[in-house]
């Protein structure tokens, strides 16, 4: 299982690695600026996420749709200052590479975790969890949901903010 969680992180940095080399014009880098912060994009910004699914601003960017071929879905959010995701569960998992800024994960139960470029978050099958940005730095991460066939994603409540501030 580690080899295999292995491959498929090299196979999205060598991934990540060709888009970075084969910017165009259109798709030129451009930086997402808050008041207080500024993340640099990888990806173009998304769609913004539904306020019955996140507190504050999150844009979803889809990159690999779920199919019967591949059965994975990967895309990249961006959460602005102080956005975060509902109370969620994958029945297969998930796992989230951070790609820029600073934020949160938590499993239900387990301390928050604070989250920086460069980590990377593995939210096991079937457990609530929620990951959004900190409050004064927006966070941009690459998701990977696996074995699509079994579903994606099964939403539940909002992270209250007494939650989001421990």
């Amino acid at each position: 299982m580690k080899t295999m969680n292995r491959t498929m992180l090299l196979c999205v940095g060598a991934f990540l690695l060709l888009c970075a080399c084969n910017e165009t014009t259109s798709q030129k880098e451009e930086p997402m600026k808050t008041e207080k912060n500024t993340v640099t994009a990888i990806f173009p910004k998304g769609e913004k996420g539904s306020a019955d699914l996140f507190t504050g601003n999150a844009y979803n960017y889809g990159m690999v749709a779920p199919d019967s071929t591949y059965t994975t879905a990967v895309g990249n959010v961006y959460f602005e200052p102080g956005a975060r995701s509902n109370w969620h569960s994958h029945p297969s998992g998930q796992i989230l590479i951070i790609t820029d800024g600073q934020g949160f994960h938590q499993i239900e139960g387990q301390p928050i975790e604070t989250l920086k470029k460069g980590d990377v978050v593995t939210c096991p099958p079937n457990v609530r969890h929620w990951h959004g940005a900190s409050p004064e730095i927006g966070m941009q991460q690459l998701y990977i949901v696996p074995n699509t066939e079994k579903g994606v994603v099964n939403w539940e409540e909002a992270v209250t903010e007494e939650q989001y501030q421990q």
